[in-house]
């Protein structure tokens, strides 16, 4: 086989020239992209950028305005949309089993075949009874070959990796919460096993198990992946190629997401200097060729050196970094030592008529300076304690005590504190009426909301827009404590490094709940697992919990045995 066509082979996905435009905004512009058999690609960029838009003309459910897409012959493509073909009305179990429909026909045709060899009028009937035989064997084999025997466990080890092992599979699907149908919905599209498999957002919803257990599958996946994520630790984790898309161009680098940032400032580096030096010489040419081109001795030699300035090629001037959020948390005053001593307290909730327990015998403390994780599988009731912790909700029993002279500033993950019907301006300037208006416009311009920007309702901002309105009041506020819930949801890649930076210089205490292992990693140094019968408190950041818990898991196997 020719190199030429190994390489068609291998090639799954060729964009060439791809263009997308809105309402006469460019979105995307001459977008070029090549994924071969195998490849995990990334796809990054900032909030707006054109990467789900992009998904979409690849899937077929958006139409580009100019360009060429070449997808490799019989290529099966799966996009995890939304609530993904999920049909409301199955059951978790038959909407599984709709994935190997053409399986489940066969087997079926296997039955009634079996069913026709036993039937006593075939015995005189050498001839079609050799025939049913024929086909018998012949669908049988393809069952096995395709994994027919195999539908149960597929189905069984794929839904216990996305964590409905304890969930009856009879449960029909409309019933369940929205995570859960999206957890549901990527389950769906991972037995399907398409040869290109298009995921956006793919960790959303999912607890530190399920990740661990979906980034083990899709390392091993043998299909190839082009994901959208704003995951760091799953980019590098999984990823092997990422592809950016900056002021609407795509460029691509190799290696995962760790390897693309550090490759990206070394390129940076590189053309500008060049670009510089570049300069420098056209200018020394440009210069030479103004004071000798009327000069009766020189003039020749400046003509010669114009025509080789014409055939310079010219670099392109080096793109300026994105205006980026900017943060900062300074403090009001500084809090006592002892920030918060959390002695026993127990949660219950309302539940039919009946009260049910969420948590008992919660204890920890906080000291000033500490950066402490709230972490836990969904459900355990995380968002809950930090909201019993700010006194919105009333435990049954304990103690909560926060020490003297702590100023607290609470970031909610639902954003329900915005006023849908204040414009960005008034939402920031009713919380600090003593600020005088030129300042709150400056703030609000750190956090990208610049000139008509601020008369923006907040009903009409974005998931990211909301975030960074809530994170200029927290800093407006000056608190010496910070409680956040989830506070990196909604951000970019590069606002949710602006946040990390401005948290690792924050002089206060931390207390914040997350799901983001990279962010985790950066800040934490002090993690609280919540259980419902307690907090186990572990010393140091995400890695650290994780070689932590599986120290403590093998001791526990070499016990019981």
């Amino acid at each position: 086989m020719n190199f030429y066509k190994e390489r068609v082979i291998k090639m799954l996905l060729h964009l060439k020239g791809i263009c997308k435009s809105y309402l006469g905004e460019t979105i995307l512009s001459n977008i070029s992209m090549k994924i071969e058999r195998g490849e995990k690609v990334g796809l990054v960029g900032v909030n707006g950028a054109g990467k789900s838009t992009l998904l979409k003309i690849i899937a077929g459910d958006t139409p580009s305005d100019q360009g060429e897409i070449s997808i490799g012959k019989a290529m099966k493509i799966g996009y995890l949309r939304q609530h993904s073909g999920l049909q409301m009305d199955n059951t978790i179990w038959c909407e599984m089993l709709n994935v190997f429909a053409e399986l489940l026909e066969v087997e079926k045709q296997l039955r009634q075949l079996e069913k026709t060899m036993s039937d006593p009028s075939l015995e005189g009937n050498a001839v079609k009874f050799d025939d049913i035989m024929n086909r018998y064997a012949t669908k049988s084999q393809w069952f096995m070959e395709q994994g027919g025997y195999e539908i149960e466990g597929k189905i069984r080890r794929m839904l216990s990796g996305m964590g409905f092992q304890n969930r009856s599979m009879n449960t029909q699907i409309h019933k369940l919460s929205g995570g859960q149908k999206t957890r549901l919905a990527l389950a769906k599209i991972l037995l399907q096993q398409p040869d290109l498999l298009m995921l956006d957002e793919p960790t959303n919803h999912l607890d530190f198990t399920t990740l661990t257990w979906l980034e083990g599958y899709l390392r091993s996946y043998p299909g190839a992946i082009l994901v959208v994520s704003h995951d760091r630790y799953f980019l590098d984790t999984l990823v092997n190629v990422i592809y950016e898309i900056e002021r609407t161009e795509a460029r691509r680098y190799t290696g995962n997401y760790s390897k693309y940032v550090e490759s990206k400032v070394k390129n940076r580096a590189i053309h500008a200097k060049k670009y510089d030096l570049q300069q420098q010489q056209i200018g020394k040419m440009e210069d030479y060729i103004r004071r000798n081109i009327t000069m009766a001795t020189s003039s020749k030699s400046a003509k010669n050196k114009r025509k080789q300035l014409e055939r310079v090629k010219r670099l392109e001037q080096p793109l300026k970094n994105l205006k980026l959020l900017q943060l900062s948390f300074p403090l009001e005053k500084t809090s006592h030592k002892d920030v918060l001593q959390v002695r026993d307290i127990s949660i219950s909730f309302r539940e039919n008529y009946e009260q049910k327990s969420l948590m008992q015998h919660i204890n920890f403390q906080l000291q000033r300076g500490d950066k402490v994780a709230l972490i836990g599988p969904n459900g355990i009731g995380k968002s809950t304690l930090l909201k019993t912790l700010l006194k919105d909700y009333q435990p049954d029993s304990g103690v909560i005590e926060w020490g003297h002279g702590a100023s607290i500033g609470y970031y909610d993950q639902e954003q329900a504190t915005l006023h849908p019907d204040n414009t960005v301006l008034n939402e920031v300037w009713s919380r600090f009426p003593h600020i005088e208006e030129a300042s709150i416009r400056s703030v609000l311009g750190n956090f990208l909301f610049t000139s008509e920007d601020v008369f923006k309702k907040i009903a009409s901002l974005s998931g990211g827009e909301k975030a960074r309105v809530a994170l200029a009041k927290l800093m407006l506020q000056k608190a010496n404590v910070l409680m956040m819930d989830e506070p990196t949801n909604h951000l970019d890649l590069y606002s949710k490094e602006v946040l990390e930076q401005a948290l690792l210089n924050y002089e206060g205490t931390l207390f914040f709940i997350s799901h983001d292992r990279y962010f985790l990693n950066k800040l934490a140094n002090k993690m609280l697992e919540l259980q419902a019968t307690g907090v186990i408190v572990f010393n140091g950041n995400y890695d650290d919990y994780v070689s932590a818990k599986s120290q403590n898991d093998k001791q526990s196997l070499l016990l019981n045995n």
